[in-house]
């Protein structure tokens, strides 16, 4: 993909100067992550907690009250990660202005979301605390991204997703649960969710699903702009092949349980992403109203 260095300005948060890590302990509700990272994680939290939450007891990165750093951000000269958080913040500056020229030429308002860059550990403003252990992950609850950057080497050592796309596709999906945020399809589902528990897992996997579209909408604007190389949709095609719930829980237990699928099979995260790139249509990714997924 093609990129430059950019300033986030006040929407990126850095945590990663601070000290101190995650321990086991507390609890973390994480509604919006883009899955699991390896096969104890994903034993944990998907099959063992249903994929709505994992107990860690995380020291604060910031004050939730103000969404002050605790720490000064790394100097660029003294980052070892310097150029993928740079191209990180370049992803999610260029997902959110995207969406944000979609809403307006749509007349409806859009808010910010901000993108937390933590290390081990972070507490949250609205889901309580996590380890990186969980991954990447969206909180409605304080419209934060929140990124630990050691899992883009996770990815492509553990799941077999390298490329700079297959990130930009990370970041892109949480950014999707942020859409869903503003126009009310998270709280949406989680009303739903309360109400019809039985349904609780599909209407997750419903909601995983359209964020994976919302990803491809966003490739299709950054293909039209002219920021794509060669290979890169292939890229965030195996990003998402490789997080689908057939395929690790396969690698986690040798066996699948559709039942406890809460993100969609590898094909179905595939095919929904494509369905965004396609036509970059944000209307081609209603999830909810389509008979098969």
């Amino acid at each position: 993909m093609k990129w430059k260095r950019v300033g986030g300005g006040g929407d990126v948060i850095d945590t990663r100067g601070r000290s101190g890590g995650g321990m086991p302990g507390g609890r973390v509700a994480i509604p919006g992550g883009l899955g699991v990272v390896g096969v104890i994680v994903y034993l944990a939290i998907t099959l063992l907690g249903g994929g709505s939450g994992a107990a860690f007891d995380v020291p604060g990165a910031f004050d939730t009250g103000t969404g002050s750093p605790t720490a000064a951000p790394i100097p660029a000269s003294q980052d070892p990660e310097r150029d993928l958080k740079d191209f990180s913040v370049y992803v999610f500056t260029d997902v959110q202005k995207f969406w944000e020229r979609t809403f307006q030429r749509e007349g409806k308002s859009y808010e910010h979301a901000k993108l937390v860059l933590y290390r081990n550990g972070v507490s949250t403003g609205g889901c309580g605390s996590a380890s990186s252990a969980v991954g990447p992950f969206y909180c409605p609850g304080d419209q934060r991204v929140y990124l630990d950057l050691s899992f883009e080497r996770e990815m492509g050592d553990r799941l077999g997703a390298k490329g700079d796309f297959a990130w930009a596709y990370v970041i892109a999906h949480e950014m999707g649960h942020h859409v869903q945020q503003q126009v009310g399809t998270s709280a949406q589902v989680s009303q739903e969710q309360r109400a019809n528990r039985d349904q609780a897992n599909e209407l997750s996997v419903r909601l995983e699903l359209q964020a994976d579209c919302y990803a491809g909408v966003w490739a299709h604007g950054a293909f039209a702009a002219g920021q794509l190389e060669q290979g890169d949709i292939e890229e965030a095609l195996g990003a998402a092949n490789a997080v689908g719930d057939d395929r690790l829980q396969r690698q986690a237990q040798g066996s699948v349980n559709p039942d406890s699928f809460t993100h969609g099979t590898s094909e179905q995260r595939m095919r929904w992403f494509r369905n965004g790139y396609d036509g970059g249509d944000p209307g081609a990714c209603d999830t909810f109203s389509a008979e098969s997924l």
